[in-house]
């Protein structure tokens, strides 16, 4: 049997994607202040974070892309509290152009897309995971987009449709007081095995949609069997993966699994926190997911939405993601926060993020288990 530590269920959402989104942004809640907070500098007036020891972002400037002017309609399944400051400074550096949010749940945003047709206001779809990006573009809401575009960042985190604009690994963190680097296995099969106390949060998005990585590129009969072996090795839940991050921090259980993020924002907060990250190899343990971006089929212009994907890539945006969300940039130029291999480094398995968002048979599966998701 697992052991509780407040959990509580959640409903999957339809197509996935929203488990995988919601959930992925409910935890960062505190990152950048809420919408009330004053920030003291606008994210494009300046180069670079300010950030101690943080190298001025190289990659293309927001001076050297062109100028936005217009109206733009964004529904966002990413949270005011995370992207709200880049969009507000985003429309105050340009004179002329207007930036209209729809901040939601991303499948039902794309729901909602669909079901509002050739009339939905949305020009821009911009989301949380890749689940959702291809809901968009299985329902045929989505364009493509221009080759100059697609070319910003690496095959793998991009189809013709959408692409991605920052990224989160999959990691095992673990307290450096209980264990060393070499205690952690770089298989995630071992860890059914593993001597320590595990934690995760398996109601969570972002939990779920790793079990269904493992799910597709394992399948069912191999997951079943890592599933009952961690259960039965006592793994602890948590409703949310930095609150498994934070009692690693706290000595409560001794590593656990996470998108690596969150270990940043419990060191961003206690510097000297007995906290480390670990990465598996070509695994569902290692699985790199993106938040990303699309036009839509109804785009009054799709223009000036493409330039406004542009803008999320451009060398101040993708230090701002680093700095502020704690992602991993999708320019090689900006390098992420902390002591991290850079995207090139990591050894991330063969996978269509797209297919994340099936997770009801992942759910069903966890279940069968008895785990409470």
């Amino acid at each position: 049997m697992t052991r509780d530590h407040d959990a509580t269920g959640r409903r999957a959402f339809l197509a996935g994607s929203a488990a995988l989104g919601t959930a992925g942004l409910a935890g960062c809640t505190g990152l950048i202040g809420g919408e009330d907070e004053e920030t003291e500098s606008s994210v494009f007036g300046q180069i670079g974070s300010g950030r101690a020891g943080r190298p001025e972002p190289e990659g293309t400037k927001i001076e050297d892309l062109p100028d936005l002017e217009g109206e733009l309609h964004v529904y966002s399944g990413r949270g005011e509290f995370l992207v709200g400051t880049l969009l507000d400074d985003l429309e105050e550096y340009y004179e002329d152009f207007t930036i209209e949010p729809r901040y939601g749940n991303s499948s039902e945003l794309v729901n909602q897309i669909a079901e509002e047709g050739d009339g939905t206001p949305a020009d821009v779809f911009y989301t949380v995971d890749a689940a959702a990006l291809g809901a968009l573009a299985d329902e045929g809401r989505s364009r493509e987009l221009s080759d100059d575009v697609l070319e910003m960042v690496r095959e793998e985190f991009r189809t013709d449709n959408w692409i991605g604009t920052s990224g989160r690994a999959r990691t095992v963190p673990y307290n450096t007081d209980a264990l060393s680097e070499d205690d952690m296995p770089d298989d995630i099969q071992a860890y059914t095995d593993f001597d320590g106390d595990l934690g995760w949060a398996p109601s969570y998005g972002s939990c779920q949609g790793f079990v269904t990585a493992m799910r597709l590129l394992e399948g069912e009969e191999t997951t079943r069997e890592w599933l009952e072996g961690v259960t039965e090795s006592g793994i602890t839940d948590y409703n949310d993966e930095f609150a498994v991050c934070q009692a690693i921090a706290d000595g409560e259980i001794d590593a656990g699994f996470t998108n690596h993020y969150y270990i940043q924002r419990v060191l961003d907060g206690s510097p000297d926190a007995p906290i480390a990250t670990s990465f598996t190899e070509g695994d569902a343990g290692a699985v790199f997911d993106v938040a990303g971006a699309a036009v839509t089929d109804a785009a009054d212009d799709p223009e000036l939405a493409e330039n406004f994907i542009r803008h999320l890539l451009s060398a101040q945006a993708q230090e701002y993601f680093a700095t502020e969300t704690f992602e991993y940039p999708l320019i090689p130029d900006v390098e992420p926060v902390g002591e991290l291999p850079t995207i090139d480094e990591l050894d991330v398995p063969d996978l269509d993020l797209s297919r994340l968002s099936e997770l009801e048979p992942t759910i069903d599966l966890m279940r069968e288990v008895g785990i409470d998701t």
